[in-house]
């Protein structure tokens, strides 16, 4: 990346966005080193970045493709990419994927999920139709019923798999429940969620011949973030420049972390987005230079502005609001959210620290109020459990001297993720 190409996205931002204008208002005239800008405050962005009359984009919406992104369905949150904007980043993600071990003529099952203004299913569709090597795309999508997916996967003989874990696994839950072969599959590319030991022990069974990968790194919000590293780790990535930079931020003083091996956030600048400019945008992950190579990182799991739970993504402002709305006598003075990992599926515990004096009535009562609220923005999570995917949402009462706090800020911790990676 050049300092002209960093200094001219500011500049361009300062002068036709009105949030990065507002972001930027105390900065120099002239700026060209992301160090001396701000992290972007994700809660502030999406308030700002409406559909209609958003502050955050540089010019009027007459040319664009809309997806929606993660978020409350009372407020849903929108993406947008130009038609060139969208080329390139479907390009720059397609010549990744010569990384995962895509080879000339696999036939490529697209199995993650479209409508609703979903990007996955057509961005891995449209990368892998700007890949640099042949490759036959099957378009089949993750909501087609596996009584017709597995059939269609046999008869056209498809070789690589590319879905969502969760997908993926249900797939093979039943290609294993019905003793149905698929000899041809070679390779499993997962996105979106990370992969668990238990889950590579079922696709090992269903598809023993095939190995499993990640198809790269990367969000319909942040863009471009990292393409996959051939080796041992699936976890490790590195950036796709020159589109993209990556940061790795500390978690208490968002100084750069430099030093291998030291975890921190995810924040990414996007060089080519002009609509809607991502600039030290936080991705939502944590992560940690490899020293492995240049510019390789480890994905840690989600940061505290959000968390996957198997299939669902939560931000920690919906459990927020969802406290909020249920706790009308103020009971809970702390929240954390807690991801674990028992029985092949992922679940959410709600950790609520309560003032002292209330009792196990007074709880019970508050703690079914808190997950139906919750369950009302985000109408997934129980849809979810009812598919077998997820369990369901529960309530872990605490003191508040009981939240995990950052040790080197004595800030609290927001989401715990406590499943074991890969």
């Amino acid at each position: 990346m050049s300092a002209q190409q960093l200094s001219d996205l500011i500049r361009f931002a300062r002068h036709n966005s009105p949030f990065y204008r507002d972001l930027y208002a105390s900065l120099p005239p002239h700026v060209d080193r992301l160090t001396d800008l701000p992290v972007v405050d994700q809660q502030e962005f999406w308030a700002a970045n409406t559909l209609h009359d958003s502050r955050v984009l540089t010019g009027p919406l007459s040319e664009a493709t809309v997806y929606k992104t993660g978020g409350t369905t009372g407020a849903p949150k929108f993406s947008v990419y130009t038609r060139d904007e969208w080329r390139t980043f479907v390009t720059s993600f397609g010549q990744g994927l010569v990384d995962t071990g895509l080879r000339p003529g696999h036939r490529v099952a697209d199995l993650f999920y479209a409508g609703e203004l979903y990007a996955s299913f057509l961005f891995v569709l449209d990368s892998l139709a700007h890949a640099p090597v042949d490759n036959v795309r099957l378009p089949i999508g993750g909501g087609a019923p596996l009584e017709t997916t597995i059939p269609t996967l046999r008869d056209l003989s498809a070789q690589v798999l590319a879905g969502t874990p969760t997908t993926l696994c249900r797939l093979a839950e039943q290609v294993v429940s019905t003793g149905v072969r698929l000899d041809s599959v070679e390779l499993l590319l997962f996105g979106g969620e990370a992969l668990f030991d238990d889950q590579r022990r079922l696709l090992a069974t269903a598809f023993p011949r095939a190995e499993a990968r990640s198809v790269g790194y990367a969000s319909v919000d942040a863009g471009l973030l990292g393409r996959a590293v051939p080796g041992p780790d699936a976890r490790v990535h590195r950036a796709f420049t020159p589109y993209s930079v990556v940061e790795i931020l500390d978690d208490s003083t968002d100084e750069p972390v430099t030093e291998p091996g030291r975890p921190g956030r995810v924040v990414v600048t996007s060089l080519f987005r002009r609509l809607m400019p991502v600039i030290r945008y936080p991705a939502g992950d944590r992560a940690e230079w490899t020293g492995t190579g240049p510019g390789h990182f480890r994905i840690l799991g989600r940061a505290e502005e959000g968390v996957r739970v198997g299939p669902v993504s939560l931000y920690t402002q919906d459990a927020q609001d969802a406290v909020t709305a249920a706790d009308t006598a103020g009971q809970v003075v702390g929240m954390q959210l807690v991801v674990r990992r028992w029985d092949g599926r992922d679940g959410l515990v709600l950790r609520l620290a309560t003032a002292p004096g209330h009792s196990g009535h007074d709880r019970e009562q508050l703690a079914g109020a808190v997950v139906a609220e919750l369950e009302t923005v985000r109408p997934l999570y129980p849809e979810s459990v009812r598919a077998g995917f997820v369990h369901p949402l529960s309530v872990e009462w605490a003191r508040h001297r009981d939240l995990a706090v950052n040790p080197r800020s004595g800030k609290l911790v927001r989401v715990l993720d406590e499943r074991p990676t890969a």
